[in-house]
């Protein structure tokens, strides 16, 4: 996995190269989703109510589906391509639920370093071996002055 060398700022374009990758892992708290709704303002019962939850097919609450996609933000703003990189654009796909308790790791990898600094990364969380967001993001990543 890369890591970012160049203080407050990230990864140059320059120093980019397709295959270069890098993560971040966190274990989801009860105290993440309930201060993630506060900030996100959704409330839906399938993440906050016990009773309404075990009623659904998953037998229990959820962790938001953004709330796992927004470590994805962790590993592009802060290890690859890290500070300085502006996040331009998402695909997401959820593919299996997240649970309270369950570790996420996030992993971002160069697929592209394209023209005018734009670069395109495939982008998962896991819960062990378990893809449960997989997508294609697109960040901005800034030139070394000359």
């Amino acid at each position: 996995m890369a890591t970012a060398t160049h203080g407050l700022h990230g990864y140059y374009v320059e120093d980019l190269s397709e295959g270069m990758s890098a993560g971040y892992t966190k274990t989801v708290t009860e105290a993440d989703v309930v201060i993630f709704a506060g900030i996100s303002g959704d409330n839906n019962p399938v993440h906050i109510n016990e009773e309404y939850a075990r009623e659904t097919p998953f037998k229990g609450r959820l962790v938001h589906g953004m709330l796992s996609a927004s470590l994805i933000s962790t590993v592009l703003g802060t290890r690859l391509p890290g500070p300085g990189c502006i996040y331009i654009d998402q695909q997401l796909k959820f593919t299996a639920p997240v649970t309270i308790g369950d570790t996420v790791t996030a992993t971002a990898t160069v697929l592209e370093v394209g023209e005018r600094g734009r670069v395109s990364l495939k982008t998962t969380c896991t819960v062990g071996d378990k893809v449960v967001v997989d997508g294609v993001a697109t960040v901005k990543v800034n030139r070394r002055e000359k």
